[in-house]
């Protein structure tokens, strides 16, 4: 299993970057996971929108969702160019029926509802949900294959629940968009610090710190989040890949 980030931002993309975005690949299967602002184009440096096999969304805010609608049209024109192009399937939740019903576009994609209380077979991947503490609905994702896991929490403040669900996990892709010495939880975000602390109480192989501030010294991150957890810590970074 092979996990790309192609976006780390919060919120919006700084220049020349991308929000939230990342491809995982496993036995030649490509899934999306969340399409935010500049994904699509970042994207088309590791391979073309027409190759995506899936997409899957933890919630309906722009910076997870803002690319859908040109992910759709790119695979649009390459079917009036003469590509084979299959129906993208495009996996979300069904409690905003508005952004929902986005997801589907002519026979280009099919929004289809997960049930965050089952798991969904994707491919070769297993997906588990987790509600995080957010605005809106929006879910967290254990994601498991050929007896590796990724859990990515989306967009959440800190909640008991993320450890069992996080349990030794061989990657956290955790968000982080305060630092130690703020508070991220009415806005429904991390801390480095609680970052830290999750990542120590699960016990995971390594932690991987994303959906990033737009300001301060972005490595205090790490090194806040590294007073709790002593394994592997790193800053999500554009086209980083971690193999499992």
């Amino acid at each position: 299993m092979e996990l790309t980030v192609i976006g780390h931002w919060g919120g919006y993309p700084k220049k020349n970057a991308a929000s939230s975005g990342y491809l995982l690949e496993h036995e030649g299967f490509h899934l999306l996971i969340d399409c935010g602002s500049g994904v699509l184009s970042k994207l088309q440096n590791k391979l073309e929108p027409e190759e995506l096999d899936a997409v899957l969304i933890s919630h309906y805010h722009p910076d997870h969702i803002a690319d859908i609608g040109v992910l759709q049209h790119a695979r649009l024109i390459q079917g009036f160019l003469g590509k084979e192009i299959p129906t993208l399937p495009i996996y979300g939740h069904h409690f905003d029926q508005h952004e929902f019903s986005k997801l589907t576009y002519k026979e280009i994609t099919k929004g289809i509802a997960y049930d965050p209380n089952e798991v969904l077979t994707v491919g070769p991947f297993q997906v588990s949900f987790l509600k995080t503490s957010h605005p809106v609905p929006c879910y967290a994702m254990r994601i498991e294959a050929n007896g590796k896991v990724v859990v990515y929490t989306a967009d959440s403040s800190f909640k008991e629940e993320f450890i069992p669900f996080s349990k030794e996990a061989d990657l956290l892709l955790c968000e982080c968009n305060f630092y130690g010495n703020q508070k991220g939880k009415s806005s429904g975000h991390m801390t480095s610090i609680e970052a830290g602390k999750f990542a120590k109480e699960a016990a995971v192989k390594q932690l991987i710190l994303t959906h990033l501030p737009h300001y301060g010294n972005l490595s205090d991150l790490v090194h806040e989040a590294s007073a709790e957890f002593t394994g592997i810590i790193r800053l999500a970074e554009e086209f980083q890949t971690i193999l499992l």
